[in-house]
């Protein structure tokens, strides 16, 4: 790739990122902590699939996230049940 094509693929990835951290954003900081927390540590690196499965897990709504993250429910969904148990598990700080 050239430098261009480089700095091009880097822009879009940095957009994508400013995009998904406003999706992020809940109204609830705990859940924005959390979701925030994944994209900032696992996104860069995910694979295609596990960024499909989160790109699912924004679509879904506040009340949900927060008793699958809370654990008081389960996704029935065993590709979100495993985001949401990763996500739940990712250490406050680094």
């Amino acid at each position: 790739m050239t430098d261009a094509g480089a700095d091009a693929a880097g822009e879009a990835d940095e957009t994508e990122l400013r995009r998904l951290r406003w999706r992020c954003r809940r109204g609830m900081r705990e859940l924005d902590q959390l979701l925030c927390r994944y994209l900032d540590r696992r996104w860069r690196q995910s694979p295609g699939a596990e960024r499909g499965v989160f790109l699912r897990l924004l679509d879904t709504e506040d009340d949900k996230l927060w008793y699958w993250f809370m654990g008081h429910e389960t996704p029935s969904d065993a590709d979100l049940a495993q985001i949401v148990g990763y996500i739940r598990n990712l250490p406050p700080g680094e």
